[in-house]
């Protein structure tokens, strides 16, 4: 029997799921923008607060000051910008690659998930011959 109330409401709770999803989706990937731009800042407080110091002195002194500068920029700059931020934005990206997308093929309809096996499947074949 055909109720178009009943239509008209699932379908109107769709389109509001839809959106919502839309919303969500965008959301988490403007925090993966939001990362990149915490990956600059942090790169030019790192430079500030590091080279721009020993690249100010200009005596003798300031050369052999700028060289454990430098390597400390150099550690500094691989540990904390390359490797932490690096981590953070690829399982960040993971998260929403499984959160995100995986939201487009899954529809939860009820029906219970039974894993694929041959005996289960030679066992359908043999009732379904057995009733014909």
């Amino acid at each position: 029997q055909f109720n178009f109330g009943e239509i008209l409401m699932t379908q109107v709770i769709h389109s509001i799921e839809y959106c919502l999803g839309c919303i969500s989706n965008t959301a988490s990937y403007l925090r993966l923008w939001a990362l990149s731009l915490a990956h600059a800042q942090l790169s030019d407080v790192l430079w500030a607060m590091l080279m721009r110091v020993g690249l100010r002195v200009d005596t003798t002194y300031g050369v052999l000051l700028l060289l454990p500068v430098m390597a400390l920029f150099a550690v500094l700059t691989i540990f904390i910008l390359l490797i932490m931020e690096g981590l953070s934005a690829f399982l960040h990206a993971i998260r929403l690659h499984w959160v995100e997308f995986q939201n487009k093929f899954y529809v939860g309809a009820g029906t219970k998930f039974v894993p694929f096996s041959f005996s289960l499947l030679s066992s359908k074949f043999n009732n379904d011959d057995s009733m014909a």
